[in-house]
């Protein structure tokens, strides 16, 4: 019986269709447990659905009940994410789950990047606990940066503070690939996986590839961090997220989002997801 938390969230979704086509005609395979704060929402992903919100102890400690495999996927409140985490790996300790798999972050016991330190803790937790596990620190979402093509093309340029910084970034459908492949296959166990796609991009080629595709001249406009934070301000978002992601950017200019062991590529038995593939999608 595999579980996946937080299985209604844009990670968790594909996760739960690239198990089932995993699955698609093995009835007796597997049982696939999306673990969910609301079940209801969960009807459409077509699999049993459990009441497991990071936050509520009791609840987690029923939902992992006979579950063998958890994919404990991190959850997106930042600043709150070490005390959910330990509530499901406490219960998934108590419940007997023999293998608990962890999507992290790149490098996340060097990096910079503010969100390193709750999964560095999060690691540390896993490894006390004595469950068999496998960390998959992730790159960036390629989505991350490519959801701002149309924007950039409407508004004629793509701004960031990123400079030269290259970024291994690759979709949420390479990383889905890549927890079911260690969900359901061997030889995983104690490891720590550093993914990235296989080809690196700067912010420059991410906006070469979008006027490209738009058949538009959208150059890319390198900010300082205090400008480029300003500017998100100005778009609306909350001062705290506009803060926090002009710091990413800075931080990927120093190259810490770059991976080239290409360990994201042999998980999944094919080449991740071109950045012109990614574009694509996020003008269509």
């Amino acid at each position: 019986m595999i579980g996946i938390t937080g299985a209604t969230g844009q990670l968790g979704r594909i996760v739960v269709e690239k198990l089932k086509q995993k699955f698609q005609g093995q009835p007796d395979a597997a049982q696939i447990v999306a673990l969910v704060r609301s079940p209801e929402k969960a009807a459409d992903l077509g699999v049993t659905a459990r009441a497991a919100s990071y936050g509520d102890p009791q609840a987690l400690a029923a939902a992992l009940k006979g579950i063998d495999t958890l994919l404990l996927i991190s959850s997106s409140e930042v600043g709150q994410r070490l005390a959910q985490h330990q509530n499901v790996i406490e219960a998934a300790a108590k419940a007997g789950v023999k293998h608990l798999v962890y999507t992290s972050l790149l490098r996340a016991d060097t990096s910079p990047l503010s969100l390193a330190q709750e999964h560095l803790e999060t690691e540390k937790l896993i490894r006390a606990s004595g469950i068999p596990f496998t960390i998959l620190r992730n790159s960036w979402y390629i989505e991350n940066h490519a959801a701002s093509a149309k924007t950039a093309v409407a508004a004629g340029a793509l701004i960031g503070c990123a400079g030269e910084g290259r970024i291994s970034g690759a979709t949420r459908e390479d990383y889905a690939e890549a927890a079911v492949a260690v969900l359901t296959g061997s030889g995983h166990a104690g490891k720590t996986y550093e993914l990235g796609g296989d080809e690196a991009y700067t912010l420059a080629q991410l906006a070469a590839e979008i006027s490209r595709q738009a058949g538009k001249d959208v150059p890319y406009r390198n900010l300082s961090q205090p400008d480029y934070a300003a500017a998100l301000e100005g778009f609306g978002l909350p001062g705290w997220l506009a803060q926090a992601l002009a710091s990413w950017d800075a931080d990927a200019s120093r190259n810490v989002l770059l991976e080239e062991g290409r360990a994201l590529s042999t998980l999944i038995g094919r080449p991740t997801t071109p950045l012109s593939v990614a574009v694509a999608r996020a003008l269509a």
